[in-house]
């Protein structure tokens, strides 16, 4: 098996200057993925958790009454306070994440386990950009749920002061918080060592044609664009369809107080996420409970994951950080 070229620490860049063009990097990285499937982002909301103007739709016939509803910038609602998380979100996993690797260059049992190192690794550097970023996904999933006409909310601070006022204060900025640690551990970790492997196996297999020459001229080899979107969409599947579950229960969590009490009873109230688990699936079972969704996160999720890692890779090369797999 290949091996990964140590990709940051080179004499002509500080560590400083390596670790801004990295943050920069992953924001970038993020930036550019969300906004391409922001009108997908907002259709699996409005299924997950059942909106009354399209909880008997499907996807396409959503994302038609959606544009009917409220023109094609319905399809971006939310968006905007979206780039305002996913900018740090991202720019902070993808920097904890090459941060982690180093370090566990020094943990024993780590040393000789690439595989679960990446998969360590990129589960922890997901939970650290949830943390920061969390109350902000609160907000833009309201914003998101939110249908032309019927508005609650007018904008990011009004959101945020009427979860606060009305919702346990600060502690409403994070409801659905346990899922989310739950479903994001899996989830990330699954997405970079997937890709990771994925990308190792491509370049090991086939490096003619999957493979060009670093732009840093190391004699490594580095990934062409179509196979980093091949290879990322791959991972994104692969860790969704593991944590989608418990994705579909932040939703719901996060969107509990905006849910009138004649709706049915676990969206009518926060509750524990094992509550909210249990009666998503006594009340529409798997397929329609659990995994209601699922099949729009996956036309959404395989062009995010994506779209990700093939510009923050080519926005690596660009900075002059990744200098290639070594053949």
């Amino acid at each position: 098996m290949v091996q990964l070229a140590p990709a940051a620490d080179t004499p002509q860049q500080s560590k400083t200057s390596v670790a801004v063009k990295t943050f920069i990097s992953g924001g970038i990285a993020g930036c550019c993925a969300k906004t391409a499937v922001a009108p997908l982002d907002r259709v699996k909301i409005l299924l997950q958790v059942h909106n009354e103007h399209y909880k008997h739709l499907g996807v396409f016939s959503t994302v038609k009454h959606v544009i009917k509803k409220e023109g094609v910038l319905g399809l971006y609602q939310g968006n905007g306070v979206q780039m305002m998380r996913i900018f740090p979100y991202a720019a902070i996993q993808f920097l904890s994440y090459e941060h982690l690797k180093q370090a566990a260059k020094n943990v024993p049992f780590l040393h000789h386990s690439p595989h679960l190192t990446k998969l360590i690794c990129g589960s922890l550097a997901g939970l650290t950009a949830v943390i920061i970023t969390y109350p902000l996904d609160i907000i833009r999933a309201r914003l998101a749920f939110q249908v032309k006409g019927e508005a609650i909310y007018s904008g990011v601070m009004h959101t945020v002061k009427s979860i606060r006022h009305l919702e346990g204060g600060t502690r409403g900025l994070y409801q659905g918080i346990v899922p989310t640690f739950l479903g994001m551990a899996p989830y990330a970790g699954l997405s970079f060592s997937s890709f990771e492997m994925l990308k190792n196996l491509a370049l090991d297999v086939f490096p003619d044609l999957l493979g060009k020459p670093c732009p840093q001229n190391t004699g490594g080899l580095v990934l062409i664009l179509p196979a980093k979107l091949i290879c990322g969409g791959l991972a994104g599947a692969i860790a969704q369809t593991i944590s989608y579950p418990l994705d579909v229960v932040r939703r719901r969590m996060q969107l509990s107080g905006m849910i009138s009490k004649d709706q049915q009873t676990y969206l009518a109230y926060p509750r524990s996420w094992l509550e909210v688990l249990r009666e998503v699936y006594r009340e529409n079972g798997i397929v329609k409970g659990l995994y209601r969704g699922l099949s729009i996160n996956y036309i959404r999720i395989m062009p995010t994951v994506a779209i990700s890692f093939a510009a923050y890779e080519t926005a690596k090369q660009t900075f002059g950080l990744d200098t290639g797999v070594d053949r």
